[in-house]
């Protein structure tokens, strides 16, 4: 069956696809959305972002109410959790934040089909195995940007069963907390989740194979976050492989391996794996239409306009190379509309931010001082501590610093790194400051309210020009 004509028609309603689907509405471009999901909003709504942080906020708080309260004077003898009404709470919110999505494409005019998006040839889209459409409807358009996003990565010796050896998606189904979680992977994922179920009462090991956590962040704030997350009760094992899992009963043993050939062997309850995401393009057609991948298996785009070798044909998000970050996605699916309606578009990479939700946050935007190093940049560094920061201690959350990075011949910024309290709010006024292209200077003669945890920053900033009045 031929359906009407489209200007656009975006494959995946992630925050990439549907914000693009939007933008380009705005645009006057007529534009369809397909989704295989029965709700919007792709991964980062329904199983990733949203939920995971319901679950770190209702989480934190039920570990402040036991951990951090009696300093406040506030005397709590015992503090239960429901865990049944925790993930009921989480829910709701997938549900209302999904539902706004879907509100926003019936007030922009985007057509939603909810079914599996196949390309059958440039210019012509199949919807398939949807319940409110023919068996299998073809979408006529001018332009098409694939917006799928990712899946978990898996590793063969651990079979994914939903329930002893889980994936993310699994994770967030909070429904029982294990007793021993091992966490396969020392990322993002992994350390949020981590964070969720340690506070529930989870003995939480990670197996990681790198020398330490957050490669690319700073050396000094990765330590830092290390020790924070050991005194919570995480246990690491860094530059250690898996191996095998042998499973008996309910229980996994895992074995890891150093470099050196030294094993070591860890009994879980529960295995997380956490390893990373890879791009979601199966089925999609795009092995029939010319669209190229690179050695790991992402499409390649133009870097100005993202369209693939195949004309009218776009990608945007977590399939293309870069951060899989939501944030990132929204940004290019923004550039992308605005390419295809022939307006300038940018997407500054030098400006984005990256957060990871543990307690405390880290957040930072730019390159760290070893990267600097790397490409022969002398800077100058400025640290500054949120025990030395007066709303910091009032708050009783003065565990953090803040490092600035800035060139040494020319003071402009280069990394900010926030390991603290509401890092991830913190982190925005140095991404603006990253898309003007301000000096360390600009931060620190900019006044900051006190007593404020920004503060922090201008802080660090003044210690960059060796000026701090704080420290």
């Amino acid at each position: 069956m031929e359906n009407k004509k489209y200007d656009l028609v975006v494959l995946g309603a992630g925050p990439g696809g549907y914000v693009a689907a939007i933008r380009a509405s705005q645009l006057g471009l007529k534009t369809a959305i397909v989704e295989k999901r029965k709700t919007l909003g792709g991964t980062c709504l329904n199983v990733g972002c949203i939920p995971t942080k319901a679950l770190l906020d209702s989480t934190e708080k039920y570990y402040k109410i036991r951990e951090k309260m009696a300093v406040h004077g506030i005397q709590i003898s015992e503090a239960e959790v429901d865990v049944k009404k925790l993930a009921d709470r989480k829910n709701k919110i997938v549900s209302e934040v999904c539902q706004g999505v879907e509100f926003l494409m019936k007030k922009n005019k985007i057509d939603v089909y909810t079914g599996t998006g196949k390309i059958l040839e440039k210019g012509r889209v199949e919807v398939s195995l949807a319940e409110n459409l023919p068996e299998k409807t073809v979408l006529n358009c001018d332009n098409i940007i694939i917006a799928t996003g990712s899946v978990p990565i898996d590793i063969p010796i651990l079979p994914i069963d939903g329930k002893t050896i889980i994936t993310s998606d699994h994770a967030v189904d909070l429904k029982e907390v294990p007793e021993r979680l091992a966490i396969i992977g020392a990322g993002v994922i992994g350390l949020e989740l981590g964070s969720v179920y340690a506070r529930l009462g989870a003995e939480v090991t990670v197996i990681e194979m790198l020398p330490r956590l957050f490669m690319p962040v700073d050396k000094q704030i990765a330590a830092f976050m290390q020790r924070s997350l050991e005194a919570q009760g995480f246990k690491f094992h860094f530059n250690q492989k898996l191996i095998s899992c042998e499973k008996n009963n309910n229980e996994l043993k895992l074995i890891s391996e150093t470099k050196d050939g030294t094993k070591n062997e860890i009994a879980a309850d529960c295995a997380l794996v956490a390893v990373g995401r890879k791009p979601y393009i199966e089925n999609s057609g795009i092995e029939d239409i010319g669209v190229k991948l690179n050695e790991r298996g992402r499409i390649i785009v133009n870097e100005e306009t993202y369209e693939t070798d195949a004309k009218g044909v776009y990608a945007i998000g977590d399939v293309i190379e870069g951060l899989m970050l939501a944030h990132k996605a929204e940004e290019e699916g923004i550039a992308v509309a605005e390419v295809i309606a022939k307006k300038p578009a940018h997407v500054n990479y030098a400006a984005i931010p990256s957060v990871v939700y543990t307690s405390p946050e880290i957040a930072w935007v730019g390159v760290s001082e070893e990267q600097c190093k790397e490409k022969g940049v002398e800077v100058n560094t400025g640290t500054f501590l949120f025990r030395a920061n007066a709303r910091a201690k009032a708050m009783e959350e003065a565990e953090g610093m803040v490092k600035v990075i800035a060139d040494k011949k020319t003071d402009r910024l280069l990394g900010v790194f926030i390991a603290g309290p509401h890092a991830s709010e913190l982190i925005a006024e140095a991404a603006v400051a990253f898309e003007f292209s301000a000096s360390s200077e600009d931060i620190a003669r900019s006044i900051h309210a006190h007593p404020t945890l920004s503060e922090a920053l201008k802080e660090a900033a003044m210690a960059a020009s060796k000026w701090s009045i704080h420290s």
